[in-house]
């Protein structure tokens, strides 16, 4: 696999490409004031009863909510007591100092406005973690913990054997990606991160709100999606995200430092210039189509709206038996919405199920093609109308909005 490392008029953009198909897009926009991930030493600004949240001034400049479900208290013998038994009123007031972590991005239009509804203000979580490339460290907790993610039983035995050999570490999540991952690499992954959490205690304190630490970039984000790929080149043309991969991949990566390529091309200064020479660019505006087409002659139609996002698979001129064509859809769908950044409620009409065996096989493939998606996707199972409905719930807007501007 290889990631390509671009920019759009000061949106940083990154691709994972394998063998010439788009597999991986992040973005981060230029305009973006609250990136998912990073960290605040908050202040409540009011309580509002009837949504059982408290807004917080996370800056001085930006505005975060904290639903009481987010909310975590540590107690004095160190054990956390979780939101939502009382009301939330009862335990913030206004003037408390919070540290919080943003689950949601804060991303306003050019003109002022929002994007969208779900992105009107960012939501925030007490809960806070930091990601590294084979392990998350949870703040709060007291012992290490293999992803939920992982549902294959023989892999999570395997994974448990890893956790149990980390004698120094304690308070991180296993990722599926560190499976044939040397113990060695794992205790200074996790020291690294212990630091960086005890690093920042220093700052979690006083009455001015601040940012504290910047949630994950999309290099970031992209390199610690794929470290379960095998990753051949990390192609760059500008001086500026060459450093910015080098500082990452020398911490948590130093493998994939030799993998840094600067690449030297003509018109290296124009906006995607790379994503030009490496022929991706029309994988990535089909992404803005409604229409996409399949390898064999079938295609799939996604229209979102505002309550949730519909997908058709139609055979078109493959001739294959209607088992083969919902496969092969299931794997793309997989793909468009891990690109597209779809999130909530997705319902998915395949071609007619010819008998129990046909659907079994075709949603035992949707979910082995999901579970390549870094983000939680659930599959909730077929409808009476005979629709397959799951949910995705993403960490950034999606794709159309982090690109708003388009391509012209």
């Amino acid at each position: 696999m290889d990631i390509l490392i671009e920019e759009l008029r000061g949106s940083v953009c990154v691709a994972a490409v394998e063998n010439g198909r788009l597999q991986g897009l992040e973005v981060d926009p230029v305009a973006e004031e609250v990136r998912w991930g990073s960290i605040y030493w908050a202040k409540v600004k009011n309580i509002d009863a009837a949504l059982d949240a408290a807004f917080l001034d996370l800056d001085g400049e930006n505005t975060g909510i904290l639903y009481n479900a987010d909310m975590r208290i540590k107690n004095k013998d160190g054990s956390v007591t979780r939101g939502g038994d009382i009301a939330i009123g009862k335990r913030l007031k206004g003037g408390s100092m919070v540290a919080v972590q943003a689950k949601s991005a804060y991303l306003p239009r050019s003109d002022g406005e929002y994007l969208s509804n779900e992105n009107k203000i960012a939501r925030m979580s007490m809960d806070i973690t930091l990601p590294g490339r084979y392990l998350i460290y949870g703040a709060l907790m007291d012992s290490n913990k293999i992803s939920s993610r992982i549902r294959d039983q023989n892999l999570r035995k395997q994974l448990k054997k890893m956790m149990n050999a980390l004698d120094h570490v304690q308070g991180c999540i296993l990722r599926a990606a560190a499976a044939d991952t040397q113990t060695e690499i794992l205790a200074r992954e996790g020291q690294i991160l212990q630091g960086a959490w005890k690093d920042m205690q220093q700052y979690l304190k006083g009455k001015v709100p601040a940012l504290i630490a910047l949630g994950p970039e999309a290099i970031q984000r992209t390199l610690s999606d794929q470290a379960g790929q095998q990753i051949d080149s990390i192609e760059i043309v500008t001086l500026e995200h060459l450093n910015r991969a080098e500082e990452w991949c020398s911490v948590f990566a130093p493998d994939l430092v030799t993998k840094i390529t600067p690449i030297e091309i003509e018109n290296a200064e124009e906006d995607l210039a790379l994503f030009h020479y490496r022929d991706i660019m029309g994988q990535i505006e089909d992404l803005f189509q409604a229409y996409s087409v399949l390898p064999s002659g079938g295609n799939i139609i996604t229209q979102s709206m505002a309550a949730l996002t519909a997908i058709d698979v139609n055979k078109g001129a493959d001739k294959r038996a209607h088992l083969a064509v919902n496969i092969e859809a299931a794997q793309e769908i997989a793909r468009q919405i891990r690109l597209r950044n779809t999130g909530g409620i997705i319902i998915i009409d395949f071609l007619k199920f010819h008998g129990k065996k046909e659907e079994t096989q075709t949603l035992k493939a949707l979910e082995e093609a999901v579970g390549q998606d870094p983000c939680t996707v659930q599959i909730h199972g077929k409808t009476n109308l005979g629709l397959v409905e799951l949910t995705r719930k993403r960490r950034t807007p999606p794709l159309h909005e982090r690109f708003e501007e388009g391509f012209e």
